[in-house]
């Protein structure tokens, strides 16, 4: 049990001593982007060359580094604060790096980078200059980790390791604190909810606090649904006790005695660390009766949601937590009023609460001094789609959408123009390449049409089709209402089945207006928040690419060539050269043609795969 600052410090001391072994460290990304590439059999393939070769390096896992799409990942990590990180690790590769540590040679060939921050030691050896320091790739050199500042150092599984990087020193301070000194702080920070809305933290914290009774709750909501979004998956991942110290300020802040940490049930590892960490923060007193020896009580559980996207509505997932159907009630009274079991409840999501402890150890100076007036700190995005460099990115707020793409995401996965970005998910909107020089931050976003959301942002190459694009975040949206309010249940039904139509070749002139009129009132007449943002996909595409949906309706044509009923292949006589490519790829045999001479597509054999467009080198072939 630890009870004051000292057993503390002792407990760091051990965590540094694992963090920085004198016998080196070899470290693999074992979160799930990483599991996902093969990083276990990897894991596993050096823990048996280390073996063979008799090496003293130990073995361990930690979360994600971010750069997801050169998974697997992993880390050497020499006893004099050295950090070599090698991208696209396979079992082959890890022998030969294992057999060059055995000679003393890191393998520069082999590395991506080198990875040095403030907090760690530093290397003065002038080998080290062998590895390019980690922001010296595009992919990290606008990033400011500070959310993330563990992920990919720590053994998530580790309190000791956490406490080491000033784990718990914030929980520390803010018991050193009268309650509304903390929320001062937070509110002078600047710090705004990073789940969407954008509501200041501080205020938040105000309202609870100042309602009467004696028991309060609070919430982490960690229910994200998003399609491409895992922000607070890996954050809950690769630091689990981030989230957990944050509440435990928050909660003696607001007076509250017990919190929920509400994670969808499809997010198995990250469901597994946080019940992990939760065991470890008990056992050792930093949950529970007297926390480091104070008067202050507080305890943590862990709920697995069953997926419903609605439960991410903040009264739907605390009907959720009560044994209830996941429905979103009328307001007010707001949960800060009448919340869980009717008690005044803060709720905050995975990102908002991993800030709180860098406020109170870094202070309030120090984050509001990032980012913009109005929107402060940084913001963690999973930046997916046709980009060439994905992954999940930690930018200050103010940075522009254009260099988030271009310069972090390295642009396009082929090399082609970035028609668009979709930021915040179904609930989200489209920003067309000409407003790429909008500051990403709550305010700027909304002036667009668009929204920040959790943080997912999908980049939209030539090839994709607004028309779709909408329809499929509406189906995503339609098909996850709950159904209680007939606006949201009736309306994105009637605008789903307009998109339908005219993806499909039958649309009319008047549909486009009936898809303003269908949206402004599921807009206005819905209960929740997801109702209510449904039709943003819809309006900014109609908005910002309208002669896409005029091109499907006047010229039964669709300009990307994705909506197959409005397509039709041909193959371009100068272009081609006649390889056979596409011929051997087509399902169908709808492609004849000699050898290096120009072939021809049978469009009544024709199924629009597409699998002729992808297997042709040239670009011959083009949709009609």
């Amino acid at each position: 049990m630890i009870t004051n600052l000292r057993e503390l410090e002792r407990l760091g001391e051990e965590g540094r001593r694992s963090l920085w072994p004198a016998s080196g460290k070899i470290v693999v990304g074992t979160a799930s982007c990483g599991l996902a590439a093969g990083a276990q059999a990897v894991a596993q393939g050096l823990f048996q060359a280390v073996q063979e070769h008799r090496l003293a390096y130990e073995i361990s896992g930690t979360g994600c580094l971010g750069y997801c799409s050169q998974e697997p990942l992993v880390e050497v990590r020499c006893g004099d604060g050295l950090r070599v990180v090698y991208a696209q690790v396979n079992e082959e590769r890890a022998d030969e790096l294992v057999a060059g540590l055995e000679g003393g040679d890191l393998s520069p060939e082999l590395a991506l980078c080198r990875w040095q921050e403030e907090a760690q030691p530093a290397r003065k050896d002038p080998a080290a200059e062998a590895f390019p320091h980690h922001q010296q790739l595009g992919f990290y050199r606008r990033q400011q980790r500070a959310v993330l500042r563990n992920c990919g150092l720590i053994d998530p599984q580790s309190v000791a390791e956490y406490v080491a990087c000033g784990g718990y020193s914030g929980l520390a301070t803010a018991l050193t604190m009268s309650p509304e000194d903390i929320i001062g702080t937070v509110g002078r920070a600047g710090l705004r909810g990073r789940g969407g809305a954008g509501f200041p933290t501080g205020r938040k914290w105000a309202l609870a606090r100042k309602e009467p009774g004696t028991r309060k709750s609070l919430i982490c909501n960690a229910d994200e649904g998003d399609p491409g979004a895992y922000m607070d998956r890996s954050i809950l991942e690769g630091d689990p006790h981030a989230v957990i110290e944050g509440m435990a300020i928050g909660a003696y802040a607001i007076g509250a005695d017990e919190g929920y940490i509400y994670v969808r049930a499809e997010y198995p590892l990250a469901v597994e660390r946080v019940r992990e960490a939760l065991r470890q923060a008990k056992q050792l007193g930093l949950l529970g009766e007297g926390i480091l020896g104070s008067s202050f009580s507080f305890d943590v559980h862990l709920m697995a949601g069953a997926g419903a996207f609605v439960c991410g509505e903040e009264t739907a997932l605390i009907a959720s937590i009560e044994g209830r159907r996941g429905m979103p009630r009328p307001r007010p009274p707001f949960p800060a009023q009448a919340g869980l079991w009717g008690r005044p409840t803060n709720v905050n999501n995975v990102e908002t609460w991993a800030n709180v402890p860098l406020i109170l150890t870094r202070g309030a100076q120090w984050f509001a001094g990032v980012g913009t007036d109005g929107s402060k700190g940084t913001k963690v995005f999973s930046l997916v789609g046709r980009t060439q460099n994905s992954g999940l990115v930690e930018v200050p707020m103010g940075i522009t959408v254009r260099e988030l793409v271009y310069e972090v995401g390295g642009g396009t996965a082929d090399g082609g123009r970035c028609k668009a970005v979709q930021t915040g998910g179904p609930s989200g909107g489209c920003i067309p390449e000409s407003l790429f020089d909008t500051p990403i931050d709550f305010d700027s976003l909304r002036g667009v049409g668009a929204m920040m959301g959790s943080g997912g942002l999908v980049v939209l190459g030539e090839r994709t089709c607004m028309v779709d694009m909408a329809r499929y975040f509406l189906r995503f949206t339609q098909g996850e209402s709950c159904g209680q309010c007939p606006a949201c249940r009736l309306g994105t039904k009637r605008m789903l089945e307009v998109l339908v139509r005219i993806t499909e070749g039958r649309g009319e002139e008047q549909d486009l207006p009936l898809l303003e009129e269908l949206a402004e009132g599921v807009r206005t007449a819905s209960l929740c928040g997801l109702g209510r943002t449904a039709p943003n996909p819809v309006l900014t595409t109609l908005r910002h690419f309208r002669h896409e949906y005029e091109a499907h309706v006047r010229d039964r044509r669709c300009p990307a060539g994705v909506c197959r009923a409005l397509v039709v292949y041909h193959i371009d006589p100068e272009r081609c050269l006649g390889c056979g490519a596409c011929r051997t790829a087509c399902p169908q045999g709808a492609i004849s043609g000699e050898p290096k001479k120009a072939h021809t597509i049978d469009p009544e054999r024709c199924v629009r795969c597409g699998a002729c467009i992808e297997a042709c080198l040239v670009e011959a072939v083009r949709p009609g």
